[in-house]
């Protein structure tokens, strides 16, 4: 006799997801497998390091897998076996074949960084901010086998600061798409939610490439600006100057009237440059192996001519 349907499997591997992981754990929920990415080499010294999902997990005494690969027979099994009640998925980092979305009685639960069907894909944070969007939010949805198609259960919007950047704006979205998961399970328990289709037109948000980084000063100051907040902190939006690859982490707009695109009008104690439209002023920079430092430690390691020099 097959138990009673119980149980969460939680799969997730970077830090996004670990205030989810630990919101269902102080709710009371009942995690009965977490499945994240294998152990990867990181940083400069190329240490084997575990995703942070592991790591909290580890701490709960939870159960942990790291499948190398998911489409396995096998791990289909043992999935199958655990008579889950309910999937939820979060920023796992892999596309789930029918047969895990499947394998709990309620299906798999997603949480998306953004308002779907807007920036579906693998990095919605940093495009709405590289697009210059003053909202996004996060989505619960159930799991079909396209790519952020499935249908929504419950959304909430956030504002864009100007302030933020790719590291804050997830840090906030990733605390209120915990709580929505909560709720969101809750409601579809009470029989107060049903998953709806997605309405409107969709946009796409691919994996960032580190040339997706490099700076177009013919673009406008604003433009520039919001690259700079998307990509931080990878890829990092960079330019060069005097061939010496650097790259841009924080930045403002100035008012002003602009001259040749990279050109760069005031180096004293600040960096100011020129755009398309605008002026861009430069707060903190780092040098390629370099450590980040201000606009004006940079000033005071290199002869730059106002009006002369420019950013490529």
């Amino acid at each position: 006799m097959l138990k009673k349907n119980e149980g969460i499997i939680f799969f997730g591997t970077p830090e996004f997801a670990v205030p989810t992981l630990k919101a269902l754990i102080s709710n009371g929920e009942k995690i009965v497998l977490v499945v994240t990415q294998p152990d990867r080499p990181k940083g400069r010294g190329k240490q084997i390091q575990p995703p942070e999902v592991k790591k909290v997990a580890l701490e709960y005494g939870l159960k942990v897998v790291q499948p190398e690969k998911i489409r396995d027979q096998s791990f289909f099994s043992m999935l199958r076996e655990l008579n889950a009640e309910i999937g939820v998925v979060v920023a796992y980092g892999k596309i789930l074949p029918s047969e895990i979305l499947h394998a709990s009685e309620k299906g798999c639960i997603n949480l998306h960084a953004s308002l779907l069907p807007k920036y579906r894909g693998a990095a919605p944070i940093q495009w709405a901010l590289i697009r210059g969007e003053k909202t996004t939010g996060v989505t619960t949805m159930l799991i079909d086998e396209g790519l952020d198609t499935g249908p929504i259960f419950l959304q909430k919007a956030v504002q864009i600061d100007d302030e933020d950047n790719a590291l804050t704006l997830s840090e906030k979205l990733s605390n209120l798409g915990a709580d929505l998961v909560v709720e969101t399970i809750k409601k579809i328990r009470q029989g107060l939610i049903k998953p709806t289709p997605q309405i409107g037109e969709a946009t796409y948000a691919p994996q960032l490439k580190k040339e997706d980084g490099r700076v177009i000063w013919s673009l406008s100051a604003r433009d520039i600006f919001n690259l700079i907040r998307g990509c931080y902190p990878w890829p990092c939006a960079y330019c060069f100057f005097k061939g010496e690859r650097v790259k841009l982490i924080k930045a403002e707009v100035l008012e002003g009237k602009s001259s040749a695109p990279g050109l760069i009008i005031k180096a004293n104690n600040e960096i100011v440059v020129s755009t398309g439209k605008g002026l861009l002023k430069i707060l903190s920079i780092q040098p390629e192996g370099k450590k980040e430092m201000t606009a004006k430690e940079f000033i005071l390691g290199r002869r730059i001519n106002e009006g002369l020099d420019s950013f490529s």
